[in-house]
């Protein structure tokens, strides 16, 4: 309408978005950092850097890889979408939510095989800690682990106290010399509230006893029940922190999609306008500009009287030649002609 200004919304990059991602990935950056060098620094401790093959020895699972592979996981998405963001670079977020898509669904599956398997998952977990429980001399972050456990969870050994057998410092054989013989390491032992010092040597030759006098100085439930037991008890709290990691994993999906979308939107829109701009401006031929200039909006600044052939080309833009120059709106045109005869 006359005497109105249209305004036309361009696509743009939302700085709200953009830099929410941003600063929510450089803070699983720093962390993923933290933890891959927590489990170097370990690895470095045990002397496992200077000697790879020392990976392959425990017949059990070393802990510090937990922290090598989280922090190293965590340090290569959050570089992917904190750089992806940052610079608008459209591969490094798509790689971020790929590949966070992939283990937000990998994590899904697990779950639902757990739920189905649930008899051939508890076979698993019992193999899984019994093959700790022959390593538990091996490596003391393994040994600090299964102590937390057993004592956190109130229990001792995968089925119960006689799986310690499976360890060669703690198994009744006559051969066994060791001081632990039909014992059970201090983890497994009912603590005395009382106690102000941590008697470490109270599972010795515990296993010599009857089962029910046992009860009285350990544990003589298994880790696998009492874990399920836990879960059952928190299943509430477990679920929520599930699903609470599951949304998060979306939500940063979506925003890296949307911003992909934003970047894209705005390529597109800026390659249509330079496309524009070469055909629309750089090519057309004077007789083109001339029958856009209207009598009241436009003027025509030079030669008045000027009719140019239409065999005459548009040359350039600005008003830097002495070719009569034409104002159309806030341009200053300016053509020089050229005889093709």
């Amino acid at each position: 309408m006359p005497g109105k200004h249209q305004h036309f919304q361009e696509p743009e990059v939302g700085c709200c978005g953009k830099y929410f991602l941003f600063g929510f990935n450089i803070v699983f950056w720093v962390l993923g950092a933290l933890f891959l060098a927590i489990g170097l620094w370990a690895w470095g401790e045990k002397g496992v850097l200077s000697n790879i093959s020392a990976l392959t020895d425990l017949g059990g699972l070393d802990p510090v890889w937990l922290f090598v592979v989280v922090g190293g996981v965590m340090s290569v998405l959050g570089f992917a979408g904190c750089i992806g963001a940052l610079r608008e670079n459209t591969f490094l977020l798509k790689f971020f939510s790929v590949f966070l898509g992939l283990i937000f669904f990998l994590e899904l599956a697990t779950g639902i095989l757990a739920f189905v398997f649930k008899d051939w998952i508890r076979d698993q977990l019992n193999l899984f800690i019994n093959n700790n429980v022959k390593a538990y001399r091996d490596d003391i972050d393994l040994q600090n682990l299964i102590d937390f456990a057993q004592e956190y969870w109130s229990c001792c050994g995968a089925r119960g106290p006689n799986d310690w057998n499976l360890n060669i410092y703690f198994n009744c054989t006559d051969l066994n010399p060791s001081r632990e013989r039909c014992g059970v390491p201090f983890s497994c032992c009912v603590r005395d509230p009382a106690e102000d010092v941590l008697n470490t040597q109270c599972g010795y030759d515990v296993r010599l006893k009857l089962e029910l006098e046992q009860q009285g100085f350990i544990h003589t439930k298994g880790c696998v029940g009492q874990f399920e037991k836990w879960l059952q008890d928190n299943l509430i709290v477990v679920a929520g922190v599930f699903v609470g990691i599951a949304l998060l994993q979306i939500f940063g999906i979506c925003l890296a999609q949307n911003l992909v979308s934003d970047i894209k939107a705005v390529k597109a829109n800026w390659s249509k306008w330079n496309d524009d701009f070469e055909n629309h401006w750089l090519t057309p031929t004077v007789s083109e500009v001339l029958s856009t200039v209207g009598p009241q909006q436009n003027s025509v600044i030079g030669a008045p009287g000027l009719a140019p052939p239409s065999r005459h080309a548009f040359f350039g833009l600005g008003g830097l030649y002495p070719e009569p120059t034409f104002k159309i709106g806030r341009f200053h045109i300016s053509v020089q002609t050229h005889s093709f005869s």
